[in-house]
C-alpha cells in the first residue's frame, strides 16, 4: 500500500505558476511510475502528465505540453508538477497517482492521492 499525499494547490491569476508537490509513504517510491491526473467541474478526471521510475522520461498532454513539468526526487520520495503560464482551463482538483505502467489512463494507477485544488482566475 502507498499513501500519497499532495500539497501546493492554491488561488492564482492567468498566467501564474505553481508547483505541485506529492508525498508517498514507502521507500518503494522509486518503483513506481507516477503520473498527475486533473479533474475539473463537471468533467472527467484527464490525465496531465507521468514520468518513469527513474525520471528519465516524461510525457504530457497536448494541452499543457511546454508549460507544465513533472520531476521526481527519489530520496524525498515526492513528485512535482511545476506549472507555468496557468490559464483558467487549468482550474481542476489535481491527483497525483502511482502504478506499474506508463499509460495514460486511471485505471492504469493503483494508488491515488486525495487531490489539490487549483484555482486560476481570469
Amino acid at each position: 500500500q502507498v499513501q500519497l499525499v499532495e500539497s501546493g494547490g492554491g488561488l492564482v491569476q492567468t498566467g501564474g505558476s505553481l508547483r505541485l508537490s506529492c508525498a508517498a509513504s514507502r521507500r518503494t517510491f522509486s518503483s513506481y511510475y507516477m503520473a498527475w491526473f486533473r479533474q475539473g467541474p463537471g468533467k472527467e478526471r484527464e490525465f496531465v502528465a507521468r514520468i518513469t521510475e527513474s525520471g528519465s522520461s516524461t510525457y504530457y498532454a497536448d494541452s499543457v505540453k511546454g508549460r507544465f513539468a513533472i520531476s521526481r526526487d527519489n530520496a524525498k520520495n515526492t513528485v512535482y508538477l511545476q506549472m507555468n503560464n496557468l490559464k483558467p482551463e487549468d482550474t481542476a482538483v489535481y491527483f497525483c497517482a502511482a502504478g506499474w505502467s506508463a499509460a495514460r489512463s486511471t485505471s492504469a494507477y493503483n494508488y491515488w492521492g486525495q487531490g489539490t485544488q487549483v484555482t486560476v482566475s481570469s
